[in-house]
């Protein structure tokens, strides 16, 4: 009662809500974009400048909520909170960049069914917290609980895949160590991305526990 009356009696800044279901549409979009590479009419280069515009959008996103917070006194929920969600939010774009970008670099041919595993469930995770983070705003806090302990069964899934992955490189001698490289590089950036998936539904956990 004291947090519903607290919100009640605060001045509203529900803008600051709005960049971070924004983030998160934007890391949400990355994903979707890096699946393309199931289609074999895409180009490995032409997905790796998409996923470089999305993350400018995403760059400034958070440039824009680091202004807002500098000339407000009053956040609705503890702005280093809100500067760690965006943090990991941000962070999911930029590895999702990372992987793309490797994958032109390090001249992968084709993404392996690890790669593309992996990928599926860093768009599954994305996608959750795109659908999540409006619950934010409307302290909606036992629905995002449960929903962020989805989002963590999906990363351990996620986890389980890049381990066999990794193992599966380390232990085929017909691979050589060029692949080897090349291979690990791409998925350790999409394993990443999905790690930090989970971070955000930690930290929403945190709010929500704190806050509910």
């Amino acid at each position: 009662m004291l947090n519903a009356l607290l919100r009640f009696l605060l001045p509203k800044e529900d803008h600051f809500y709005d960049f971070l279901e924004r983030q998160a549409r934007v890391a949400h979009q990355a994903a979707q974009v890096l699946a393309k590479y199931k289609d074999a009419s895409t180009t490995p280069q032409g997905i790796r400048e998409q996923v470089q515009d999305i993350e400018h959008e995403g760059d400034t996103i958070v440039h824009e909520m680091l202004d807002a917070l500098a000339k407000t006194f009053v956040t609705p929920i503890d702005r280093e909170d809100m500067q760690r969600l965006s943090k990991r939010l941000d962070d999911i774009v930029d590895l999702t960049n990372a992987a793309a970008r490797a994958y032109v670099l390090f001249g992968v041919e084709k993404p392996t069914k690890p790669m593309l595993h992996l990928i599926d469930k860093l768009v599954e995770c994305t996608g959750m917290l795109s659908a999540l983070m409006p619950k934010l705003r409307k302290h909606a806090y036992t629905d995002l609980i449960e929903s962020c302990r989805s989002v963590a069964q999906v990363e351990k899934d996620g986890d389980g895949v890049f381990r066999d992955a990794l193992s599966a490189l380390f232990h085929d001698p017909s691979i050589d160590a060029k692949t080897i490289l090349r291979e690990k590089e791409v998925l350790e950036d999409l394993e990443k991305a999905i790690n930090r998936c989970d971070q955000v539904a930690e930290i929403i956990t945190n709010i929500a526990v704190k806050h509910g």
